[in-house]
């Protein structure tokens, strides 16, 4: 898939450059090892959905244990002239993320112009599991994000709700916090798909 029309130039060529770094570093593994499978979610993944909320970091996991460069952040200039910074959070992981089983295998590959998909295939969490992701944390941020995916119509309640409670059957430990989440998560949905519509 490409990014969204109303996705930032200046973002998604940062953004290739920093998935560039980590590909350059990758000349050395086995061709049948290859490719190596980066999944993005997180702020990242919303901005190439909507065009939406440009993010400092970049959330992201690997398909194999990756020994990455240590160059990963890029400072550029956005349309309005304003410095950012992008950069690769080494921190994050989906460990506690609500997350479906079939997250990985459900991800939407992304075309960047100089990354060659057959050494690093960067894919996009699906829209209906990067709203899922964010219903365990569910910040003031996290509900933005998923009244954002709604507005852009790539969720709908009863599909967030199915997908959100089959990955809950893969949780441990007292989920009743996270089952009231997701309630509200799709009432979040379905009042902004309401207020889009004619």
């Amino acid at each position: 898939m490409l990014p969204d029309a109303a996705a930032r130039v200046e973002y998604i060529d940062a953004f290739r450059k920093l998935a560039a770094r980590i590909a350059a570093t990758l000349d050395n593994v086995p061709a049948e090892e290859l490719p190596i499978k980066m999944f993005v979610a997180g702020g990242a993944a919303l901005h190439f959905y909507t065009g939406e909320r440009v993010s400092r970091d970049i959330d992201a996991v690997f398909s194999r244990r990756i020994a990455l460069p240590e160059d990963l952040e890029i400072s550029y200039s956005d349309a309005d002239g304003a410095a950012r910074l992008l950069y690769f959070d080494r921190q994050y992981n989906d460990t506690f993320a609500l997350m479906h089983e079939d997250v990985r295998a459900d991800s939407l590959a992304l075309i960047l112009d100089g990354i060659d998909s057959q050494v690093l295939d960067v894919r996009l969490l699906a829209p209906l599991d990067l709203a899922v992701s964010k219903i365990s944390r569910f910040s003031a941020q996290d509900r933005a994000d998923i009244a954002s995916l709604a507005r852009h119509r790539a969720v709908d309640p009863t599909a967030l709700r199915r997908r959100a409670l089959e990955a809950l059957t893969g949780y441990v430990g007292n989920v009743d916090r996270v089952r009231g989440s997701i309630e509200m998560a799709c009432r979040i949905v379905e009042d902004t798909r309401k207020r889009r519509s004619p």
